[in-house]
């Protein structure tokens, strides 16, 4: 239980920084401000954008941003409004636990019981305190403690408690997300929003995020407090281009490459189609399911959030594609993934990409 007592406590501390030189990319970055491509020009087609921001205003997007070689091509919307990530966090903590690990602040491999996770009763049996820190990662604990900050769904869909050993089934489980969180603070001495600040919204030039648009979220069904944070799609931009340019920036390896790879490589599939790395999606639905409106190139993965939060990373194209929802506005209308998927079939066919399937909508294969 110490790691639930320094919760109740945060306090400033220096980190060593995870920055190292190296030799200057030749990939294009932004500089104070986002630079714009004309995308006529870069071969992109107007017409099919133009279909693709008439499709976000249809399924009512708050904010679009889409990015190739490190510019944008096109964006509409307030990309300028801090809205609420909601599980877009986690690949943001994914981010600063490949900094810490690569500071041999945390371990993989340590088994949490040794860590002094536990949890409020009924707390956590012998067999469940074996799970690693990696287990978490990839949401293979077999904890399934009452967790702060699931949604309904989450909560009904939740195993029983001793039904899978750690490590040998995969369960989207808040409780492992949350326990990380701990697990962060009590590594670093840093909690997640001012570590996020120093060690990466500075460094890749971030225009909006500032630490208060984090706060912990706490409540009497376990000892963990979720950790939302707000964030605008233009700084929410920079962070997936980031990872699409292997953890560097300008320059600057902001997080390690390996981890960059090692996280968003899929260790379990979900039974509707995407694979999860450390707290990060990989894959898209289905190829075979009928509501799969897109076929993404290989290697793609991306951010989600609850609501229609979305950071598509896709190497293949060197596009990186955000898409928001403003959960502040009173019924706002949730976007899901085969809306979404909607979405970046026009993307990827503005941008000539192939072998990224038939327009559902129409029954047609994309111009070339």
């Amino acid at each position: 239980m110490r790691i639930a007592r320094l919760l109740l406590a945060l306090w400033p501390a220096m980190v060593w920084s995870s920055l190292a030189w190296a030799d200057p990319p030749a990939d294009h970055f932004p500089g104070e401000t986002w630079e714009h491509a004309d995308p006529a020009q870069s071969g992109w087609s107007m017409e099919l954008l133009a279909k693709a921001k008439a499709w976000s205003q249809t399924i009512e997007s708050s904010a679009v941003m889409i990015i190739q070689h490190g510019a944008v091509v096109a964006e509409w919307g307030d990309t300028q409004k801090r809205m609420e990530l909601a599980s877009v966090r986690k690949s943001l903590l994914s981010a600063l636990i490949g900094n810490a690990v690569s500071r041999r602040q945390i371990s993989l491999s340590t088994p949490i019981g040794k860590l002094g996770i536990d949890d409020n009763a009924p707390s956590l049996t012998a067999e469940e305190k074996t799970a690693t820190v990696k287990d978490l990662l990839e949401a293979r604990s077999g904890i399934y403690h009452a967790a702060l900050y699931e949604s309904p769904v989450m909560a009904a869909s939740r195993p029983v408690r001793g039904s899978h050993p750690p490590g040998t089934f995969w369960y989207y489980n808040n409780w492992d997300f949350n326990a990380l969180g701990a697990i962060y603070l009590h590594a670093t001495g840093s909690s997640v929003f001012d570590a996020l600040d120093r060690e990466i919204a500075k460094p890749i030039g971030m225009q909006d995020y500032r630490p208060s648009d984090g706060q912990y979220f706490t409540g009497p069904n376990s000892v963990y407090p979720a950790y939302p944070i707000r964030m605008s799609a233009r700084d929410l931009a920079r962070f997936a281009l980031l990872y699409l340019r292997d953890g560097r920036w300008k320059g600057w390896q902001i997080v390690p490459a390996e981890w960059v790879r090692a996280s968003t490589q899929p260790y379990s599939v979900s039974d509707f189609g995407p694979g999860y790395g450390y707290l990060w999606w990989t894959g898209f639905l289905k190829p075979e399911n009928p509501m799969t409106p897109v076929r993404l190139p290989a290697g793609s993965f991306f951010a989600w959030g609850d609501g229609g939060q979305y950071a598509f990373v896709l190497p293949a194209a060197d596009i990186v594609v955000v898409h928001r929802v403003d959960r502040d506005i009173p019924h706002f209308h949730p976007v899901n993934l085969t809306q979404m998927g909607r979405l970046l079939w026009l993307v990827l066919a503005a941008a000539h990409q192939p072998d990224i399937g038939p327009d559902t909508a129409k029954g047609s294969t994309p111009p070339h």
